[in-house]
């Protein structure tokens, strides 16, 4: 065959191999501190165990840190901590009292940012924040998430509660105040994105740095917190499960046991310490009972076996009244803050406006009884899967 008669073989491409994956965003997580396991400790935990896999967490950037354990994800995170928040001490009794550091400590963190991205450059930072920590300054170009839990309250919404009286924390957060805030508007400026754990936040962030803010609700472990698996038989006692801080009103709580229904003292049960703790003891009638803090086995317990939760401060959002929902139990609120983002008044619960300990008590005569499987139902909106979804969203992962 001569080359005229030849067939024409079109050229094979060449195989290609890929030589290496597209590397993964590396990203730093900053969080006010670790102290003690709450609600936003559970929200850090869910974020940096959605990291996994998606994104290289270089660090957990924190203004103060115990070294306690808290979760795997947690403990598995390489922490930086304020040159401040490594003083003895710093981090538990002293903390409170270095409210007038703390943008010096912020302004530590945004130097060791800057160092950090200066030798491998960092592609996202998240912050969760409910104090200080989302006033950190990124490097340029990169961009900021921040989770916010509320605007630091008792510099903001709750200031008139914890400056109340002649304390000389009271007396220091009233002379700090206005300087804080303008410290803690101007620097929304280094946040790209807000996301509020509620309607109620993100209309404070809105009112206090004048941004707007997307909702996604926070996770609530409602693979743990679930109804009785057998038959339910509730108690009549009432149940508080919160940090006894001045703005969480549990002296509203406390009024409402001792002054009772038609004559009838019911037992309330108060689960959580804080500085309140004294004062509220000293108020409370024979009828009250307060447990500390107690493992999460007894408070599943106590969620399944309750009568109703009360629920009656102004919180930011209230993983505490989503766990007592996720268990079948019924919450009394104050009409206001997170919990209009929780309770459907008259189906999984009861809410009562303003201070009037009687207004309390005929909402808690008003909850509903034998409503587990409403309760439950309102507490699956607030799942973990729907928050990894919802966050993913917003995350340029």
């Amino acid at each position: 065959m001569n080359a005229k008669n030849t067939p024409h073989i079109p050229a094979r491409a060449p195989k290609v191999t890929p030589t290496s994956r597209t590397p993964r965003k590396r990203v730093v997580v900053a969080h006010d501190w670790l102290c003690g396991m709450r609600g936003g400790e559970l929200v850090l935990d869910q974020i940096l165990t959605l990291l996994r896999g998606k994104a290289d967490v270089a660090h957990l950037f924190l203004m103060f840190s115990d070294g306690a354990p808290m979760t795997r994800a947690i403990d598995d995170a390489h922490k930086v901590v304020s040159r401040i928040g490594k003083i003895p001490g710093a981090s538990t009794w002293a903390r409170r009292w270095l409210l007038p550091l703390y943008p010096s400590i912020v302004e530590d963190l945004s130097n060791k940012l800057a160092k950090e991205h200066a030798k491998q450059p960092i592609d996202l930072v998240i912050s969760t924040s409910s104090a200080a920590i989302k006033g950190l300054r990124v490097p340029e170009g990169v961009p900021h998430i921040c989770y916010i839990h509320s605007p630091a309250r008792y510099m903001w919404s709750q200031a008139e509660a914890y400056s109340r009286g002649s304390s000389l924390r009271a007396l220091g957060l009233k002379k700090y105040r206005d300087k804080f805030r303008a410290w803690d508007k101007a620097t929304a400026a280094n946040v790209t994105t807000f996301l509020a754990n509620s309607t109620h936040t993100k209309e404070q962030v809105r009112l206090c740095y004048e941004r707007d803010a997307e909702v996604v609700f926070p996770p609530v472990k409602t693979d743990y917190f679930t109804p009785s698996p057998g038959k339910v038989n509730r108690t009549d006692d009432w149940l508080v499960v919160s940090a006894l801080e001045p703005y969480k009103r549990i002296d509203l709580a406390i009024e409402a046991a001792n002054k009772g229904i038609g004559g009838a003292n019911h037992t309330l049960l108060v689960v959580g310490d804080g500085s309140e703790r004294s004062r509220l003891q000293s108020i409370a009638g024979p009828n009250v009972r307060f447990l500390g803090r107690i493992s999460k086995e007894r408070l599943r317990q106590l969620l399944r076996t309750s009568r109703l939760m009360l629920f009656p401060q102004v919180e930011d959002f209230g993983i505490a009244a989503v766990e007592a929902l996720a268990c079948g139990l019924p919450v009394v609120a104050r009409r206001a803050g997170g919990a209009l983002d929780i309770v459907e008044d008259g189906v999984t619960g009861a809410m009562f406006d303003g201070e009037d300990v009687d207004d309390v008590l005929r909402a808690i005569a008003a909850c509903p009884k034998d409503c587990d499987e409403a309760c439950r139902r309102g507490a699956e909106r607030f799942t973990p899967a729907i928050f990894d979804a919802a966050i993913l969203k917003h995350l340029p992962l």
